[in-house]
């Protein structure tokens, strides 16, 4: 390796900035013009995977920080202006703004502003439907245009285009603000020239806005703690419990720790066994003595359906909610019945860990879409040389994209389902749904052994599933052709009745609903090593077998039909054996060897062959 390389990799190592890595590569490029070019690229690449992926740990630690402010801000107002304060200088908008509805009037109005000069565009009210922030108003759904003035996807009004025209607005984004399933408001961001939104600045939007109805519920939750402890101020007891409460929640969420360190806090504080559970009823965290059977209690059953705490046979479950979505379930027990005090504090605990639940299911989201991105190109990509590029993507998300892999199709559970086959293969695989089926692709080399261990996975809850596996093959390669073998097996299982398997564990009967290509691939599993050999050598290895099967198995008659002499015959099928395992006149490998060579003859000669 030249010293201009070894530069090159010293500069990645010390986190040099792209202009200057990029300034020594184009020396290699030029000492060495055949891999030095490949090798600049390859090392710009890595250096703005280094960056994005620094972006995107700024942008989690800027909302942690934001949710700290937030946190100083028990008043909603309060709450607003942060918001759009924090959107403008995350986002690098001019302008950051937040409507809030009108249910007496059925529309939007302006609450809160940063960066607006006009005082026509302050005091604006949005019909619902009208304009960009109307449209998401309606549709609760967010929505983005580099040029609004010349959009014509959204209804413009004299009102709206005059006082956006005053601000000096084109470019304008807007994402739906829900607290508890309820439209509460608008969050925007917007700049004053002509300018693209990527979907990463749309996402952070929407985090941002998910944040601020998270800070909303607890603001109006903190204002009913407060009553609760005006209340009881003369309980020194309970006042000294809610203050620790929120220290030591407080000491959670700032320093970024998950729902272990919730249920350790809320039990040490009520002296008492907590279970955090999933979605799912399965379970995050714990603490303490968790009695069997705690998941599966009325208690929990009954949260489920209520925005309160709720108590049965001694255990008490709240679910954890968070713009309209219940995260999971928190659970308590092996204590006296809670007094009021403790009642707000372990809803309080629901909360934070509503919180740090968000943020992890943001950051999920965010890799699920950039690994659903790569699994589409590898999908439509069809077989080719290994691609560089996708091998580095694959390598930044811990793929081994250029290792064989199989690809499987499972089809009948869809709730979860892309979750549970990426966990195949010790998590080292991609999984995402491709045209409403669940796709996976898995490290290995046996497509029996990954369909069959995916078909447990996702029927580990009594749900049918059938899955359909190819391979192995090299993702970098492409996997459009591997992809629809294993669609086309999927559906020959289905037909059967099976649950999974592979091409090669159907043999013939895999070609059910099958056509050409699946013919093809069929002659090629089953005749395609002694094809090779005849193509090779100018043999006739498959006329031997077909004279063979003709025969009854008889080298003697087949030697007849063939005016060779019987030596000859068992030379040829001795070859045959080398091609194609000693077990090959085995009946169940005789029968698919003359069915192959039956379907060979109707492919090359449109005559049917004849089985013995």
């Amino acid at each position: 390796m030249s010293r201009t390389a070894l530069e090159l990799l010293r500069l990645l190592a010390q986190d040099a900035p792209a202009e200057r890595i990029d300034e020594q590569a184009q020396l290699l490029a030029a000492a060495d013009p055949g891999s030095g070019a490949v090798a600049r690229e390859l090392a710009l690449r890595v250096r703005a995977g280094i960056d994005a992926h620094r972006r995107r740990e700024a942008e989690l630690t800027a909302l942690v920080d934001i949710a700290r402010d937030l946190a100083s801000h028990p008043e909603p107002a309060g709450v607003l202006d942060t918001i759009v304060r924090r959107a403008r200088g995350l986002l690098g908008a001019d302008v950051a703004y937040l409507t809030l509805a009108d249910a007496r009037r059925g529309d939007t109005f302006m609450r809160a502003t940063a960066g607006s000069v006009s005082a026509r565009f302050q005091a604006l009210r949005l019909p619902l439907g009208a304009g960009l922030g109307g449209l998401v108003a309606q549709t609760r759904r967010p929505y983005w245009t580099a040029d609004y003035p010349g959009d014509a996807r959204y209804e413009h009004t004299t009102e709206i285009d005059a006082a956006v025209e005053e601000e000096g607005l084109v470019a304008i984004c807007g994402t739906p603000l829900l607290v508890d399933g309820e439209f509460v408001g608008v969050l925007f961001a917007a700049h004053r020239s002509r300018r693209p939104f990527a979907r990463a600045e749309v996402a952070l939007l929407g985090s941002l806005a998910a944040l601020a109805a998270v800070s909303l519920l607890q603001s109006r939750r903190a204002a009913e703690t407060a009553g609760a402890l005006a209340a009881l101020s003369n309980a020194h007891e309970g006042i000294e419990q809610a203050a620790a409460a929120h220290d030591r929640f407080a000491g959670v969420v700032l320093s970024g720790g998950g729902v272990d360190d919730i249920a350790a806090a809320l039990g040490d504080l009520l002296a008492c066994w907590v279970l955090v559970l999933d979605e799912d009823g399965q379970r995050l965290g714990a603490h303490g003595g968790v009695p069997e059977g705690a998941a599966d209690s009325a208690a929990v059953r009954r949260a489920a359906d209520s925005g309160r705490l709720v108590s049965s046979d001694g255990v008490c479950a709240v679910a954890v909610r968070a713009v309209g979505q219940r995260l999971g379930t928190l659970v308590l027990g092996g204590r006296p019945e809670l007094d009021d005090g403790q009642v707000r504090t372990v809803e309080r605990a629901a909360m934070v860990t509503a919180l740090v639940l968000l943020f992890r299911l943001r950051e999920a989201e965010a890799d699920q879409r950039v690994r659903t991105d790569l699994l589409a190109e590898l999908l439509a990509r069809p077989a080719a040389d290994l691609d560089p590029t996708l091998v580095e993507r694959g390598r930044l998300l811990g793929l081994r994209l250029q290792t064989p892999h199989v690809v499987a199709v499972c089809r009948g559970r869809r709730r979860g389902g892309a979750l549970a086959a990426a966990a195949a293969g010790d998590g080292r695989g991609l999984a995402g749904e491709h045209h409403g089926e669940v796709v996976a692709v898995v490290p290995g080399r046996a497509p029996s052994a990954v369909a069959a261990g995916l078909a447990r996975r996702l029927g580990g809850d009594g749900a049918p599933v059938t899955v359909g596996a190819a391979g192995p093959v090299l993702p970098a390669a492409g996997l459009r052709d591997a992809h629809a073998d294993a669609r086309r097996t999927a559906d020959a299982l289905t037909a059967l009745g099976m649950s999974a398997g592979s091409a090669r564990d159907l043999g013939f009967a895999g070609l059910v609903g099958g056509g050409a290509a699946e013919i093809d691939g069929y002659l090629e599993r089953v005749l395609g090593p002694v094809a090779a050999y005849d193509a090779q050598r100018g043999t006739d290895l498959l006329g031997t077998l077909e004279a063979y099967f003709a025969a009854g198995a008889s080298p003697s008659r087949a030697a007849a039909a063939l005016h060779v002499h019987v030596n000859t015959v068992a030379q040829r099928l001795d070859r045959v054996a080398s091609l194609l395992g000693t077990g090959w006149q085995n009946p169940d490998r005789a029968l698919e060897l003359q069915l192959a060579l039956r379907l060979r003859r109707l492919r090359t000669t449109g005559v049917p062959g004849r089985l013995p």
